[in-house]
């Protein structure tokens, strides 16, 4: 089984089953539960040489060393937070669209017969007896930023609504308008009709610290105004498949219905938005993320203003800096972004940008994760210029690109493919590697300005994963052509190997590590 990434809606038919596994749960507790406590061993003295004689009958007390002061001293108490603030917490419950071309009625499409009903017009069990499907539901939370009715919740908490109902801790319920949704920061802004209303008071993420307590408020489940508290674990968090948040990862417990709820420092501020857990079972296993509340309000404000979200770019695709790639770009740790590919007649390229390029800082904010460098760089106007600090060739230049507006739609990433050919092959000695030159028409095809294919991997390239059918472009920054090249390069390289490969329409810096 492997993890995922869990959004946490919740539909009326989850509610149920997680009220029956309550249920179970409480018949099975641990009857042999012990509490444990450790005491501070005693330092005794040891005794000098030449020290004077204790006096007949008089005991040595042994010196010890006083008791350390404690750090936490207590447990926080956050019932005054959930009565100040709760009243601003909101559950959203979603009606969703129907799915184009309808369905089998009365059956999932992830029943096995799905397929079968659907492909031969053979009715479904129940159909005939209903005239249309009963909709689909989900339900999420979300808080009140402004007293007249502006809402932020998940943009997956909303997508794809029909009908969109929030409900006040007082009962009181609303129709509710999608003013806008962004997809990349997952971000919603939504609407009702109401005044007066209690509001939440937004704080200053970058303040954050691992190990702070924070509190959660949502609907998991279903089970409306739910306190739930933690840590925060780690700050500026890159997750999979997410360029534009630097999360906030917390040990608070958010499972289905949480997802666009807040997240409260002690302060009763909210610094983030609830999101996403990873989970190997669907269910809350430790790890859960927010988005940042700054990246939340930036997206607010401009759904509110203009419907849309404007983002910088500047045409790189980048990744990040481990151990053995700054061993071999000579840095002295891991740190920044990596350039594995500049767009051609990008704003990058123009600058002279190029692959190999580690981004270090831009203006006065250090990379240290390459997941920093997308959030830095969307933020921007577009028109405005990114100083951008360089490492290249084992010192550090400025560089500034003019940035550009990121377009709205998916990204190049570079995928598992290719196949190995089987004529004219060579060997790359101590990388593991045979390969061969790419014909003419290949090279077209591919769309390449590389020359060697890989036909096999062994050794360093095959730990490195990497795979018949990627294309070889350079070493450490250097661009190679033959299989000489690539031979002379990887003698010269040392223990740790940059390779810059092409898998299918996306380049990416792999990193070997030689005997």
């Amino acid at each position: 089984m492997t993890a995922k990434f869990d959004m946490n809606c919740v539909t009326p038919l989850q509610r149920a089953v997680a009220v029956c596994a309550i249920a179970i749960a409480l018949g099975a507790c641990s009857r042999n539960l012990s509490a444990q406590s450790a005491t501070a061993p005693a330092v005794a003295a040891a005794a000098q040489p030449g020290a004077a004689a204790a006096q007949p009958g008089a005991a040595a007390a042994p010196a010890s060393a006083p008791p350390a002061e404690p750090m936490v001293r207590s447990l926080p108490d956050f019932s005054q937070l959930v009565d100040r603030y709760g009243p601003a917490v909101v559950n959203v419950e979603v009606v969703e669209k129907a799915p184009a071309g309808g369905g089998i009625q009365g059956l999932s499409p992830n029943d096995p017969l799905y397929d079968f009903f659907r492909r031969f017009g053979v009715p479904a069990p129940d159909q005939g007896q209903r005239e249309r499907p009963p909709p689909a539901r989900a339900a999420g939370s979300g808080f009140i930023v402004n007293s007249d009715g502006y809402i932020l919740t998940n943009t997956h908490v909303v997508a794809n609504a029909e009908e969109v109902t929030v409900r006040l801790t007082d009962r009181r319920e609303f129709p509710a308008k999608v003013i806008g949704a962004d997809e990349r920061t997952d971000v919603a802004v939504i609407k009702i009709n109401a005044t007066n209303l209690p509001i939440v008071k937004l704080g200053d993420p970058s303040r954050l610290k691992p190990g702070q307590w924070v509190l959660a408020i949502g609907s998991p489940f279903g089970f409306e105004n739910s306190a739930t508290a933690g840590i925060i674990s780690a700050t500026a968090r890159s997750v999979p498949g997410e360029n534009y948040v630097p999360f906030i990862q917390t040990d608070v417990a958010v499972n289905p219905g949480n997802s666009g709820g807040p997240l409260f420092n002690m302060a009763g501020e909210v610094i983030g938005i609830n999101s996403q857990i990873f989970s190997r079972t669907g269910g809350f296993m430790g790890v859960s993320f927010a988005i940042p509340i700054d990246v939340a309000r930036n997206v607010e404000e401009q759904l509110i203003r203009t419907g849309h979200v404007v983002r910088g770019r500047i045409g790189v695709t980048i990744q990040d800096v481990n151990a053995q790639l700054a061993e071999s770009f000579g840095l002295d740790r891991p740190r920044g972004a990596l350039v594995s590919s500049v767009e051609k007649d990008g704003p990058a390229a123009h600058a002279g940008v190029a692959p190999g390029d580690v981004i270090l800082a831009v203006g006065a904010h250090p990379i240290e994760h390459y997941g920093e460098l997308s959030g830095a760089i969307a933020a921007m106007k577009p028109g405005a210029d990114a100083a951008l600090a360089v490492w290249r060739n084992g010192k550090e230049q400025s560089i500034n690109v003019r940035v550009a507006e990121l377009p709205e739609q998916q990204q190049s990433v570079a995928s598992r493919g290719g196949k190995p050919r089987e004529h004219g092959s060579d060997s790359a000695g101590a990388l593991g590697l045979v390969v061969r030159p790419l014909e003419p028409r290949e090279k077209e095809q591919a769309g390449t300005q590389g020359s060697l294919v890989v036909e096999e991997v062994t050794g360093p390239a095959q730990a490195a994963e990497v795979q018949p059918g990627d294309i070889i472009l350079g070493i450490n920054g250097k661009r190679v052509h033959s299989v000489k090249e690539l031979q002379d390069a990887a003698k010269s390289a040392g223990k740790s190997v940059a390779l810059l490969i092409q898998r299918e329409d996306a380049q990416i810096f792999v990193p070997l590590r030689l005997p």
